[in-house]
C-alpha cells in the first residue's frame, strides 16, 4: 500500500463513495469483519458522544466544548491503522481518536475543569489536549526524534486543522521533521473552517498536502469522511516513518479533506459566516451512513445488530457522564502543575484557600 503515498497531491485517496461503494476495491484494507464493525461502533460512539457533550455544555455542566460531527471518519479510521504503543498528539477536537483508544471515563473531567482528565490520557499514549493553534506540533516532532534515538519501533501521529497551518509552529516542525527523517505523521484535518475563516482564505495552495514538498518529504490527500480510505494513508505512512531499512523512513504529510458539521465550539455560531446550504451539501457525504450502508451490504450490519450496537454505546455513555460527574474537585489542584516547584507567592495563595476553607467550607466557597 505504500504506492498510495505517491499520487500527485491533488490526487485525492478514496476507498467508498458517498453512496457507501468501494470505487477502489484494490485499496480495501484486509481487515477482519469485526474490526470492521468496531470501526463503526466507535464512530457511531462518537457522534453520540458529540450529542451529548453539547446537551451537558448546554446544561451548564460542562465547559466550552468543540464538535467532532462530520469527522468521524478521519479520526477513527487513522487511528486504527496505528499501533497501540504509537503516540497520539491532538488539537481539541479530535475526540473518536480517544474512542478508538478506549476513551478513560476521566477524559470527560477535563472538559469540566479538572486537569486530572488529560493526565488520564497518558495511560492510552495520548499527549494532553493542546488548545493553542497548533503549540504542540513541535512537541509531537520532538517526542518522534527521541523515539527514534532510542529505537523505539513507535510513530508520533499529530492532529491539527487547516488554520494551523498558517501557524509558524506547524512550519517549523515540518522542517526540523523533513531534516531529521523523524517518525512523525502530520495529520491535517482540513475541515474547510477555521472558526469564521474559510479554507481558501488561509493559503494559496491549491492543496495542503503539496506543503510537504518544501520539507523534502511526502504529502497525501484524503477523503477525511471515508473511514477506510484514511486507515490505509495513515497504514503507508506509518510503515513509511518506521522503514527498517537505513535512510528510507520518513515523515508524511496527510490532507483529510472533511467537513465540521456543527459550530467551531459551543461559543460559536457558524450561522453568521456559512450557508446551510453548504453544510447540507456535505452532510451527503456523511461518514456514518457512508461506511454503515458499505457494512450492511456486506451483510456485516443488520436491524438487530444496530439496535443491540445502540443500547451498548447508550449505556457505556451513561456510565461514563455518571462517572465523571460523581468525581469530587480538589480546591488544592489549582495549585498543582504551575511551575516545577511552587513559589513563595504560589504558596502564600494556596495557605490562604486553606484558611477560607477551614472558615467557610468548600460549600459556602462555592456559593460565593
Amino acid at each position: 500500500m505504500a504506492d498510495v503515498l505517491d499520487r500527485a497531491p491533488d490526487d485525492r485517496v478514496q476507498v467508498l463513495d458517498a453512496d457507501g461503494e468501494a470505487v477502489a476495491p484494490s485499496l480495501v484494507p484486509d481487515l477482519a469483519d469485526e474490526t470492521l464493525v468496531s470501526m463503526y461502533r466507535d464512530m457511531r460512539f462518537a457522534r453520540r458522544f458529540d450529542e451529548r457533550m453539547i446537551n451537558l455544555q448546554r446544561q451548564g455542566r460542562l465547559g466550552t466544548y468543540a464538535s467532532l460531527a462530520g469527522q468521524e471518519g478521519s479520526q477513527i479510521g487513522s487511528t486504527y491503522a496505528l499501533a497501540d504503543e504509537d503516540t497520539l498528539f491532538y488539537q481539541y477536537r479530535e475526540h473518536g481518536a480517544l474512542v478508538a483508544r478506549g476513551l478513560p471515563w476521566e477524559y470527560l473531567l477535563y472538559w469540566m475543569g479538572h486537569e486530572r482528565g488529560n493526565a488520564a490520557l497518558a495511560d492510552v499514549n495520548v499527549f494532553p489536549l493542546n488548545i493553542s493553534i497548533a503549540g504542540h506540533v513541535p512537541h509531537a516532532v520532538g517526542w518522534s526524534w527521541a523515539a527514534k534515538k532510542r529505537g523505539d519501533d513507535r510513530a508520533g501521529v499529530v492532529h491539527f486543522g487547516d488554520g494551523a497551518t498558517s501557524e509558524g509552529d506547524v512550519h517549523e516542525a515540518m522542517n526540523f521533521a523533513g531534516v531529521f527523517d523523524t517518525p512523525t505523521l502530520f495529520f491535517c484535518n482540513n475541515n474547510q473552517w477555521a472558526i469564521s475563516v474559510p479554507r481558501e482564505r488561509q493559503t494559496a495552495s491549491a492543496t495542503i498536502a503539496e506543503k510537504a514538498n518544501a520539507y523534502g518529504f511526502d504529502g497525501v490527500q484524503v477523503d477525511g469522511m471515508d473511514p477506510l480510505a484514511t486507515y490505509v494513508v495513515t497504514e503507508a505512512a506509518r510503515e513509511r516513518a518506521l522503514d527498517p531499512d537505513d535512510g528510507a523512513a520518513r515523515p508524511t504529510l496527510i490532507e483529510a479533506v472533511q467537513y465540521r458539521f456543527g459550530a467551531h465550539t459551543t461559543a460559536d455560531d457558524p450561522d453568521v459566516y456559512r450557508d446551510e446550504d453548504e453544510v447540507e451539501e456535505w452532510r451527503e457525504k456523511d461518514p456514518l451512513a457512508r461506511f454503515g450502508t458499505y457494512l450492511w451490504n456486506r451483510g456485516l450490519l443488520d436491524r438487530e445488530r444496530l439496535d443491540a450496537m445502540t443500547e451498548e454505546i447508550e449505556s457505556t455513555l451513561a456510565d461514563v457522564v455518571d462517572r465523571a460527574e460523581s468525581a469530587a474537585a480538589d480546591p488544592r489542584d489549582l495549585f498543582a502543575d504551575v511551575y516545577a516547584e511552587p513559589t513563595d507567592e504560589l504558596l502564600a495563595q494556596r495557605e490562604y484557600l486553606e484558611e477560607l476553607r477551614e472558615r467557610h467550607g468548600d460549600e459556602t466557597l462555592l456559593d460565593e
